[in-house]
């Protein structure tokens, strides 16, 4: 019962793209994090590190709480990802930076399952093939608001 609800849960929404962005924010996030002494060395340099990392991983959280915002969370995602590249230590020494692009594009492009309609029979295409008309059916009502196909 509990994996079933998870395995929904997890299914209706981002939530590899979401756990991508995550992992690199905390990637990009906890290599400045150091002992006080480097930090200290390290001065102000350290500050757009976390901040980045920071605001990776509310994007990938986002992406799982609000599938909705998801282009928008995956486009930040990888821009922020490409930006800290150069403010960010390498980006997390490559690492972050490649994890943030992938978690990126993945929440950019996942689309809700949309169920077939229930009540409505299913186009064989047999009414072309005879000649015959039909009404066209009315699309489907999808609970995203960039209207997903099924």
């Amino acid at each position: 019962m509990l994996l079933s609800r998870w395995r929904r849960w997890r299914r209706g929404r981002p939530f590899w793209g979401g756990l991508c962005a995550i992992l690199a924010g905390a990637e990009i996030c906890a290599l400045p994090l150091a002992p006080l002494k480097i930090m200290l060395q390290q001065g102000v340099a350290g500050i757009p590190s976390v901040l980045m990392g920071i605001v990776m991983i509310v994007l990938g959280l986002t992406a799982w709480f609000s599938p909705s915002q998801r282009a928008l969370a995956g486009v930040l995602t990888t821009l922020i990802a490409t930006a800290a590249l150069v403010l960010s230590n390498l980006g997390g020494f490559l690492i972050g930076t490649l994890l943030g692009i992938l978690g990126g594009g993945l929440m950019f492009a996942w689309q809700p399952y949309a169920a077939p309609r229930t009540g409505a029979p299913p186009h064989t295409g047999a009414a072309q093939r005879t000649g015959a008309t039909s009404p066209t059916p009315a699309p489907p009502q999808h609970h995203d608001p960039q209207g997903a196909q099924p």
